[in-house]
């Protein structure tokens, strides 16, 4: 799962419209309560690049090589208390889920845990499989290059960068 910061005012915009909407939380300030979104999904955000670059310290210390990051990045998750990238979605929704029912401006929640969850995870789940819709877009634009190739590789960086930027993912 990949989220990105420049999603995440739409995402928390989205997220407290879809729960507003159908009724499932009553909120004295609209404004407010997609601030305290904002704060969960930049906090998991801040934490995650912490962790990227914690593993990326310890590799450089330890002299391995780039190749280990995921391995890495897995042992100081668990050190820390962080999920490991396959669990992130779940622990999110429940950090959210948190936020609601201890949050100063949600009134009243009237909907049940799994119809929060599920709704909240689908919202995610429209914003943070942008990566794969963007790998499918930046091979349209370079299919007249052979994969794996060298100047595939360095193309391909090229091109995801330039639809990152103009779509303000980073």
């Amino acid at each position: 799962m990949r989220l990105y910061s420049g999603k995440v005012p739409q995402i928390s915009d989205e997220l407290v419209r879809a729960l507003t909407r159908d009724g499932d939380i009553e909120v004295s300030s609209t404004e407010e309560v997609k601030l305290d979104f904002e704060s969960v999904l930049k906090e998991f955000i801040r934490r995650q690049r912490q962790i990227t670059d914690e593993a990326k310290n310890r590799m450089e210390r330890g002299g391995l090589s780039y190749a280990m990051l995921g391995k890495m990045k897995s042992q100081v998750c668990k050190e820390w208390g962080f999920p490991p990238h396959d669990e992130e979605l779940p622990y999110l929704v429940d950090q959210l889920l948190t936020m609601l029912f201890h949050s100063n401006h949600v009134e009243e929640v009237f909907s049940d845990d799994p119809v929060l969850r599920k709704k909240i995870t689908s919202v995610l789940r429209r914003h943070t499989d942008v990566e794969s819709e963007l790998d499918k877009e930046v091979r349209s634009k370079i299919k007249n290059l052979q994969e794996g190739t060298a100047s595939f590789e360095i193309e391909y960086e090229k091109v995801m960068a330039q639809l990152k930027k103009r779509k303000r993912l980073e």
